[in-house]
Parts: structure tokens; C-alpha cells; sequence
């Protein structure tokens, strides 16, 4: 549910200097939806503030032949991400930090809650588009000339400075998203990466466990390549299916050939 714009945009913008949780996302990788919607459930329990940051898929695959190691629309989704994360740059400047919490949850309610089927076009992704931003703009009661941040490449540098902070966590061999725990200091680690939501209880068990086993000073990774399909409309899956398994590699369905 999106909330009213007003308990939202200000015209003040904050730091968050004191947030409890960075999480670091791109809009379109639907797994970093999956944790923030977890994430959600834990803030709400726990009273956790979160400042919702940055990362580019583009920006961090930019040294990457995409038609090598990608499916063939993972170009044009990356590329639409970094348009809109351009575009949440504006709304951050004009209206705060806080903005981007609504913002995020409206384009994720939207891609992965309510659409199904493709939105690349031509090689195009249409969510990178001004014609599918602005009806979300308006609906948050946002100002549609945010749209023409789709084009600024002037935010390309602040998009990768944030791309590289969340990095400079954790190492470069990672995806989305990115969460550092008690900043600057505390625990940061890639994901965890879900496929299904848990329970109000559930989530809060997660937590505690992922939190606990980041926290050992000597803990590298737990990792398996196998992943259901996200329980998320746009991938044809509901909450009460237990979806198929997938063998992934470095974020993608296709295995790299070398």
C-alpha cells in the first residue's frame, strides 16, 4: 500500500545520519525486492529506521559483455534501472531521503506485485520510459518534470559514488541488495537472497540468524546457486505455490560459457 505523499516529501533534505539499516537497491532486480519487502516486516517489528540507498546493476556491469553472460534482456532492464535510479536521485534532492522509501515501493508494487509478462519492447525496457514514470509520479502526488531525469547522465556520477560505497562493503563479486547493519561501523553484507516472504515471526527469526552469522569476523560466504523463482506475480508465481528451482550464476539465469 502506498502512503499519502504527505507524510513523505518535504523540501528539506536529510541526511538520515542515524539510520539503523542502508539498504542499497536497484528497482528492477526483483530478488532486492523480495529482501526489502522482508526488511519492511522487520522495520516494523523491531522500529528499525532505514535509509534506502543506491546501487546501479548497470554501473556494476558496465565492464561486462552483456550478450556473453546475460540473458538477452537483462541489457535493457539494467539500462532502465539506472534511468530511474536517476530519477529517485532527483526526487532525493528535491524532496529528502525519505521520499524514496514511497518511491521504491511504488515501482516495485507495480513491477512485481501487479504486471505480468515482459516489458522489453525493441530492445527497450518501457519501465525506463516517461510515459510509464510519469503515471507513478502523479500517483505520489510528485512533480512530473522528474521525468527528465531520465536523460541526465549529471547523475550518473552521484548514482556510481553511492555504487561504489555499497561495494567498498562488501567486495565487487556481488549483486543487489546491499545492507549494512548500524552504520558506519556495524555488519554489512549482498542480500540475503529470498524467493519467498516470510511471516511476521518468520522474518524476525531471519533476521536475528543472518545478522548473527554476518557478525562472525571470520565469516566469508554461505552460498548455492540454486534459487526458486521469487513468489512474485511478474514471475507467474503465488504466495501459496512453492515455485520451481533455478540454477543461477553470478545474478543470471544463463550460465556463462567459457
Amino acid at each position: 500500500m502506498i502512503r499519502s505523499p504527505g507524510a513523505f516529501f518535504g523540501t528539506t533534505v536529510d541526511t538520515m545520519a542515524d539510520a539503523d539499516i542502508n539498504f542499497y537497491f536497484d528497482p528492477v532486480c526483483p530478488f532486492a525486492w523480495m529482501t526489502s519487502k522482508w526488511v519492511r516486516k522487520v522495520q516494523a517489528q523491531r522500529d528499525y529506521s532505514v535509509d534506502w540507498r543506491f546501487i546501479s546493476l548497470r554501473l556494476l556491469n558496465a565492464h561486462i559483455d552483456y550478450a556473453a553472460h546475460f540473458p538477452p534482456e537483462y541489457e535493457a532492464g539494467h539500462t532502465a534501472g539506472l534511468r530511474l535510479l536517476r530519477v529517485a536521485a532527483s526526487i532525493r534532492r528535491e524532496h529528502g531521503r525519505t521520499a524514496i522509501d514511497p518511491f521504491y515501493t511504488a515501482l516495485g508494487t507495480l513491477f512485481f506485485e501487479e504486471h505480468t509478462g515482459t516489458y522489453t519492447v525493441d530492445n527497450t525496457d518501457h519501465r525506463g520510459t516517461a510515459g510509464f514514470l510519469t503515471p507513478v509520479l502523479e500517483g505520489l502526488g510528485l512533480p512530473t518534470h522528474h521525468v527528465d531525469a531520465l536523460e541526465n547522465t549529471d547523475f550518473d556520477a552521484e548514482i556510481r559514488a553511492e555504487t561504489e560505497e555499497a561495494l567498498a562493503l562488501t567486495g565487487r563479486d556481488v549483486g543487489t541488495p546491499i545492507i549494512h547493519f548500524q552504520p558506519p561501523s556495524g555488519v554489512a553484507f549482498f542480500g540475503p537472497v529470498i524467493s519467498r516472504l516470510p511471516s511476521d515471526e518468520d522474518a524476525v527469526t531471519l533476521w536475528d540468524h543472518v545478522i548473527g552469522l554476518a557478525s562472525f569476523p571470520g565469516f566469508a560466504e554461505l552460498k548455492r546457486s540454486l534459487r526458486e523463482k521469487p513468489q512474485l506475480r511478474a514471475f507467474g508465481v503465488t504466495a501459496d505455490e512453492t515455485p520451481e528451482q533455478e540454477d543461477w550464476h553470478a545474478g543470471s539465469r544463463r550460465t556463462r560459457e567459457d
